[in-house]
């Protein structure tokens, strides 16, 4: 896996060709098998394909159109319903308090994570668009205010190959037993 997780990028460019439907469901299997905390599996995953709804979601992510040349896709939304009783009153925002949201952030994230190298083993490539607010860009896809979209995936075949970026050096991150 060290190879895929060494060249994976962000991509922002792609082709014009339809990304198959048996991929599509492999990513989402695979997003579906991640960990999560007391296994709770708060993900939820919707693949938009139509030009309407990426053209308004790429309008709330602040106008990204770039975005628009990907021919998918996929909403990760987190559920708290797996942590929150459904007969409590819950709405989350980018200021919510509860704890438990921190909790469906973290492991929708791992889910996240498995689909941008599932993808990128399959050979398409993948950009993490997180730069919205919920309450325009759940309205779209008509998500109940008790979810929280975690990010968007935009999805296709990559028409472009970026250079790797810089890292800091192993040493520059790594403690041991304590921070220093």
């Amino acid at each position: 896996m060290i190879e895929e997780i060494s060249t994976r990028r962000s991509i922002r460019k792609y082709i014009d060709r339809e990304v198959e439907n048996e991929k599509i469901l492999q990513l989402i299997e695979g997003a579906r098998l991640a960990p999560s905390g007391s296994n709770t599996q708060p993900w939820h995953f919707i693949v938009v394909k139509s030009e309407s709804n990426r053209q308004k979601i790429s309008q709330v992510c602040h106008n990204q159109k770039w975005m628009l040349s990907a021919p998918v896709f996929i909403a990760c939304v987190a559920d708290i319903r797996c942590r929150i009783d459904e007969k409590i009153a819950v709405s989350l925002d980018e200021n919510s308090p509860e704890e438990e949201l921190k909790q469906i952030i973290r492991d929708t994230s791992i889910s996240v994570e498995n689909i941008l190298l599932g993808a990128d083993n399959l050979g398409l490539g993948t950009c993490w668009v997180g730069w919205f607010v919920q309450n325009e860009i759940r309205p779209i896809l008509n998500i109940p205010d008790d979810k929280y979209v975690v990010g968007i995936v935009t999805l296709g075949y990559a028409d472009e190959k970026p250079k790797p970026r810089l890292r800091k050096k192993l040493e520059e991150i790594i403690h041991y037993e304590s921070w220093k």
